[in-house]
Order: structure tokens, then C-alpha cells, then sequence
């Protein structure tokens, strides 16, 4: 039986990973929400007669097609050596399955080198926002402290950090060291002492192109918008409509896809935090890119070609 007066959730939108953080006697329960979207258009792969194409696996040898069932994976030791590695022996490597994130430290937020972030994901309390979370989000804010934590999530365990921003957690992956270059792996040379007016021409270089912030909106995809733009004009002509029927299939052959449904999180934030943060941007705030989503789930015509405004315009209305 749902609770009395809990947050409506929005359609479509569900945690794919619930549990607790949890540090010395303190625990919080958490769900994690993705905070990323992939902005970028999905192309499917057709035939000249407009067919949707099917991956399959054939075998370098003979080219003989392999069921999937029959598929062996194995571990490259060496150029052209493999040791085939079976399912039990997989499935016994997998961390213990855990509902918790281990905060181990905190550390100085400028500690932690950007370049070892991965992902982004919003942790949120399960109901209306419990008082211990607040008091974390508020303490790691004032002290400007990252958390660092362990956690197992599908059968993976990984390293992530702990942000707090407008009383709201974030996690962010983390890269292992051996997947960040140096500059010496990609071979810059040792910094020289620049020249007085080489320094003077930079500085002065820098102050004309200064900025108090960033417009969000500068962040769109041009080439994505393009692409949309291109699109839906040759649909609306009926320019190289392809009708065909489209079945499910896991394999189906995309260009660096979307992948899944876009689903807004700003609603649940604004209901799961009560309105005491400011984490619920207006539409003015949000991205060409967050508005022209939201534009096409409303079914806005004409989208394609509108500015930012003419969105938050279109969408107010």
C-alpha cells in the first residue's frame, strides 16, 4: 500500500539502483537516478530497400554464422593468443552483492583532478528528504569536501565521488589510474619560460574574451540540432519517408545512439527535496538541448528551427 502524501513520481522515471550511504553509525537510505542524457541522434542501419539491418556473428575463418548461444568469450593474453574464460568462471569473480556505498574519506574538493570523473548520477532519498541527508549535503557544502566511496552496482563494484551542490548528493564515477595519459604519454615538451610581452599579449588576449559565467545554452549539439532540423523538414516535404514495420531486437545495427527514453528528472527533484533547493531550474535556465526535449515530448511543431527563447516561449504556452 503506497504511503500517505508520498511524492508523485514522474512517468517513466525509476531508480535502476536503491540502498544506503553509509560512514561510521551513520546510515541513508538512497536511490540513484542517472543524471545524464545523451543528446546525440540515433541512426539506424538500412538496407537499399529501406529494411532495418540485424547484427550477426560470423566466424573470421569461415564465415560461417554463429548462434548466439554458442558464443565462447575469451581474454587476448597476447597478440593472437586467447584463454577462453566460462560463465562460472565469471559469474565467481563478481564482487559481493551489497546495498551500500562505503564512504571511506573525505577529502578537499580540489583534490580530486577532474579528469578521473566518469559518470554523473543524482542520489535521492527515497521519500520526502530525511534529515540526515540535509545535514550531509549541508556539511559537505560548507566544508567544501568530496566523499569518496565504494559501491557494487550490476555485478561491478566501482570507485565514485560524493559532490553536494544546492543540498542535493551527486556521485560520479571514477576512473581507475591506469586509464588517465600523462603528459608525457602523449609526449608534450617541458614548459619554457615565456617571453615579457608574449605573457603581456596573453593576459591582455584573455581579458577581452572574459566572462562573468557560462549560458548553458552555448553547450547544444550543433551537428544533432542539424541533423533533427534535416529530418523532420524532409519528413514534413515526404521526402525519403521509409514505412516499414520495426520489430524489437536487441541487436539492431545504430550510430552512436541516444539508447532508451529521455525522462526529465527536474519535477522529482522539485518533489523529493520540497522546494527548499534551487536544483529545479526554470525553463530559462535549462539547455537548448534540455528544451527542445522537452518540446518534443509535448509535440511541439516547429521545434527544430526555434531559438531558446522561442522554446521557452512554445513551452510556457
Amino acid at each position: 500500500m503506497p504511503k500517505k502524501n508520498a511524492p508523485r513520481r514522474p512517468r517513466g522515471l525509476r531508480p535502476f539502483w536503491s540502498g544506503t550511504v553509509t560512514f561510521g553509525l551513520v546510515s541513508i537510505p538512497v536511490e540513484l537516478f542517472t543524471a545524464l542524457r545523451s543528446s546525440r541522434v540515433s541512426l539506424r542501419a538500412l538496407s537499399p530497400a529501406g529494411r532495418p539491418l540485424r547484427r550477426r556473428y560470423v566466424c573470421s575463418a569461415d564465415d560461417q554464422p554463429i548462434d548466439r548461444d554458442d558464443i565462447v568469450r575469451g581474454y587476448e593474453y597476447t597478440d593472437g593468443q586467447f584463454v577462453t574464460v566460462t560463465e562460472d568462471e565469471l559469474d565467481a569473480l563478481q564482487p559481493e552483492r551489497t546495498r551500500e556505498i562505503d564512504l571511506q574519506r573525505f577529502v578537499p574538493r580540489d583534490a580530486l583532478d577532474p579528469l578521473l570523473c566518469d559518470r554523473a548520477y543524482f542520489l535521492l532519498p527515497p521519500d520526502e528528504v530525511s534529515k540526515p541527508y540535509r545535514l550531509l549535503a549541508a556539511t559537505m557544502e560548507r566544508t567544501d569536501r568530496v566523499g569518496i566511496a565504494a559501491f557494487v552496482m550490476r555485478g561491478r563494484s566501482y570507485l565514485i565521488a560524493l559532490f553536494a551542490q544546492n543540498g542535493i548528493l551527486r556521485a560520479e564515477t571514477l576512473r581507475t589510474a591506469d586509464e588517465l595519459r600523462s603528459a608525457d604519454d602523449v609526449g608534450l615538451p617541458a614548459p619554457a619560460e615565456a617571453k615579457t610581452d608574449q605573457v603581456k599579449a596573453m593576459r591582455r588576449a584573455i581579458r577581452a574574451l572574459a566572462a562573468e559565467g557560462i549560458d548553458p545554452a552555448e553547450l547544444s549539439d550543433v551537428g544533432a540540432e542539424a541533423l533533427r532540423a534535416l529530418a523532420e523538414e524532409k519528413a514534413r516535404q515526404g521526402q525519403d519517408v521509409v514505412d516499414t514495420e520495426v520489430a524489437a531486437d536487441a541487436d539492431e545495427d545504430t550510430d552512436e545512439g541516444g539508447g532508451g527514453d529521455v525522462v526529465d528528472i527536474v519535477d522529482l527533484l522539485r518533489e523529493r527535496l520540497g522546494g527548499q533547493t534551487n536544483a529545479a531550474p526554470k525553463l530559462s535556465e535549462l539547455t537548448k538541448s534540455e528544451l527542445y526535449e522537452r518540446a518534443k515530448r509535448r509535440g511541439i511543431e516547429g521545434r527544430s528551427g526555434m531559438s531558446k527563447d522561442q522554446l521557452v516561449d512554445a513551452l510556457a504556452s
